[in-house]
């Protein structure tokens, strides 16, 4: 049987490392574009509110997702559910 012991400080340092960093980054851009083109638009403001954004956890994991940022988002996400059709289509 084979022990493997894993370094945990190194590990950590992985998953923040600008390589993982950019494996999360291009699905992420992928649901983005997805989820742009679904985009109900009305003034266009929720439309140009989804972006991507890639942020750490408290030890320090890189994380990427997409996000709508107008105000009003909440509402246009519960009735057309663009974000999570976008996930789904983009095989997130």
């Amino acid at each position: 049987m084979t022990k493997v012991t894993i370094d945990r400080r190194s590990f950590n340092a992985l998953m923040g490392s600008a390589e993982v960093r950019a494996v999360l980054r291009a699905p992420a851009q992928r649901v983005e574009s997805a989820a742009r083109s679904a985009a109900p638009v009305d003034s266009g403001a929720y439309h140009d509110s989804i972006g991507v954004e890639e942020s750490e956890t408290s030890i320090g994991w890189a994380r990427a997702y997409v996000v709508a940022r107008a105000p009003h988002s909440h509402i246009v996400e519960s009735r057309s559910g663009t974000l999570a059709r976008a996930l789904g289509s983009a095989g997130g």
